[in-house]
């Protein structure tokens, strides 16, 4: 009985706590060197904290997927994307942190099943799900001080979510007055700017579709984050290190044209984030 009373007692507890401590607690320094990392969800909040009083007021929420990808890729293969883009994206801004991938999204009816969850492995969430998770996710961030709330998506599914909460956050906010925007960046979707990048710029041709909802430039830009994710060894040990009639060796090649290929979308990117921010 005395632990369930002291159980019970600890919410009056932190509801008495002084105010004053608090506020010494918020404002204490950091006992430490800072982590370099651009994840919110990596850091401490001593850590957000300073790096938004540094100026690292844009926070940018990435969404992806788990669903089908052909027979050699894993099902997160848009979150290993956004694990590389975002961090490139915010490194190559300066002054924006990552706010946790969001991983799950609308994949199609879950009963009866319908689209990607046809197929086993996808996890789909309701529409309205999905955009509750994001308008909660870019109020969060705005109640700690980041100014821009940036909503970049690697499926083209996820748009129509993304520019209904950043049109309704960004609305609601400046009706407030207040100096908080939210963005819906879809130049970062820009799949076939980067099929057309490839194949006139850097000279990687897929001659041949075999429809399995993979491609060389998934495949590259996956590579980047970790070649297991594209089974890269048992491919090769398979005879089956091609996709689209495209070889994925030597692996060290392949994942340059991945880093080449994120480098592409993160500038078009940025530059849209600069341009959207005004700065």
């Amino acid at each position: 009985m005395r632990v369930f009373g002291i159980l019970v007692a600890l919410p009056v507890l932190a509801a008495t706590l002084p105010a004053v401590g608090f506020a010494q607690e918020l404002d204490a320094p950091r006992p430490i060197e800072a982590l370099n990392s651009v994840w919110i969800e990596e850091l401490t909040w001593m850590e957000v904290r300073d790096a938004i009083q540094d100026g690292k007021t844009t926070a940018i929420v990435s969404t992806g997927g788990v669903e089908p990808n052909g027979p050699y890729v894993a099902t997160g293969k848009h979150n290993y994307v956004l694990m590389s883009a975002c961090d490139g994206l915010a490194r190559e801004l300066g002054d924006a942190l990552c706010a946790p991938i969001v991983k799950l999204v609308p994949e199609g009816s879950i009963d009866p099943p319908s689209g990607h969850m046809l197929y086993p492995g996808t996890i789909s969430v309701r529409q309205e799900t999905f955009e509750a998770v994001l308008e909660d996710v870019g109020r969060s961030l705005a109640a700690h001080g980041f100014t821009d709330i940036v909503y970049i998506g690697d499926s083209g599914g996820n748009r129509r979510g993304m520019e209904a909460v950043a049109s309704k956050l960004d609305a609601e906010w400046s009706a407030a007055g207040s100096s908080t925007s939210a963005h819906h960046i879809g130049a970062f979707y820009n799949y076939s700017d980067v099929e057309r990048y490839m194949e006139e710029e850097l000279g990687y041709e897929q001659p041949i579709d075999e429809g399995l909802h993979d491609n060389l430039y998934i495949t590259s830009i996956m590579m980047v984050t970790d070649p297991t994710v594209v089974r890269f060894d048992q491919r090769v040990a398979a005879g089956k290190a091609t996709i689209n009639g495209a070889s994925i060796e030597p692996k060290d090649e392949i994942i340059e044209l991945g880093q080449k290929l994120l480098q592409f979308r993160i500038d078009a990117t940025a530059a849209a984030i600069r341009e959207a921010r005004g700065r």
